[in-house]
């Protein structure tokens, strides 16, 4: 929830120049709902695709305040955050809500983000992997591989969000690599192996390098740094250089 409409338009602006000139790095920027439909627009005939920040299951009805994934779709949106761990920290936000929310977008052709993370008092327990493999297990269920196969998972601690301080290469290689392995239990070794896994969590452009370079990491989901235009193209550059298939 950052920048007024003015703000909004010129920090669109500077992020759609700014990528000129890659080539095969995925690049998705998702604004406040009030903003997408500019965002839409400006963005045609660019490699950039808008996304949204969340979305209501249902497909329409007597629901004040809500926006359904037909409404994302019929204006242009590709994807939806879903589960980002503000949505299930501040809003209460359950493992059968992003279910529900992840059904409602695949039904209407839309790229669900799935965000999964643990806090830092799970961490610190050793709970991190039993609280990834619920918030997975439940968030993809009754899902085929069909449709699995079109999602990006998002691992974001919720620790480092916003802290200024990100888990290391080696500390989210390790998380990533164990989300895959859990995909593969239940998913084709196809899927589970071709699903990207973006990392989320205090992404700049000072450890992005480090980040995009492990192995099971396909890309960033990026937040305070997207509010800067240079720093965010900066990122998606050093994707680019990375590797031929990133996403931010």
């Amino acid at each position: 929830m950052n920048t007024e409409s003015d703000e909004a338009q010129k920090l669109m602006e500077a992020v759609v120049k700014g990528v000129e000139g890659t080539s095969s790095t995925e690049i998705v920027i998702c604004p406040p709902f009030v903003y997408l439909e500019s965002a839409v627009r400006r963005t045609a005939h660019t490699r950039v695709r808008v996304g949204a920040q969340n979305v209501f299951y249902r497909d329409r009805g007597a629901y004040t305040g809500e926006i359904s994934a037909g409404m994302l779709k019929s204006i242009g949106c590709t994807h939806v955050i879903i589960g980002h761990s503000e949505r299930r920290s501040y809003f209460h936000e359950t493992d059968m809500d992003v279910n529900w929310k992840v059904r409602a977008c695949l039904a209407n052709g839309l790229v669900p983000i799935l965000c999964i993370g643990e806090t830092f008092e799970q961490r610190k327990k050793g709970q991190a992997f039993e609280v990834l493999n619920r918030q997975l297990v439940y968030g993809l269920m009754g899902i085929d591989d069909e449709h699995i196969a079109h999602m990006i998972i998002a691992y974001e601690p919720v620790w480092a969000i916003g802290s200024g301080v990100s888990a290391t290469g080696v500390q989210a290689q390790e998380t990533h690599s164990f989300v895959r392995n859990l995909l593969s239990e239940f998913t084709e070794e196809k899927v589970s192996q071709g699903l990207r896994i973006i990392y989320g969590g205090s992404v700049t452009p000072m450890n992005a390098d480090e980040l995009l370079g492990q192995e099971d990491i396909d890309g960033a989901l990026i937040g305070g740094a997207s509010l800067k235009a240079d720093h965010f193209c900066e990122i998606v550059r050093m994707a680019e250089e990375v590797s031929p298939t990133q996403s931010s």
